[in-house]
């Protein structure tokens, strides 16, 4: 290997380090930010899920609540429309 790229390789490899200590960093404000949440009472495995549909696309989110409602569907779960409709009379 050629000095040049025995020094592009170094140089590569504290960039990826140095990025390493960064997210180490913004995980553990994250935590902060999600302890001092919890502590206000707010919970904070829903606001995880909350973030993260908050990041998918309409789209993809809609798929994903009807798949979700025809899984608990077929485990009874939920109500079909069916037994929900009988309940009324």
């Amino acid at each position: 290997m050629h000095s040049s790229d025995v020094n592009k390789l170094k140089l590569y490899v504290e960039k990826i380090e140095n990025l390493e200590a960064e997210k180490v960093e913004i995980q553990e404000n994250i935590s902060d930010v999600f302890k001092q949440a919890k502590a206000d009472g707010f919970d904070v495995k829903i606001m995880k899920k909350v973030i993260k549909l908050k990041k998918m696309k309409t789209e993809d989110r809609e798929n994903e609540d009807m798949l979700l409602d025809t899984y608990m569907l077929a485990l009874g779960m939920i109500p079909s429309s069916d037994e929900t409709s009988e309940q009324k009379f």
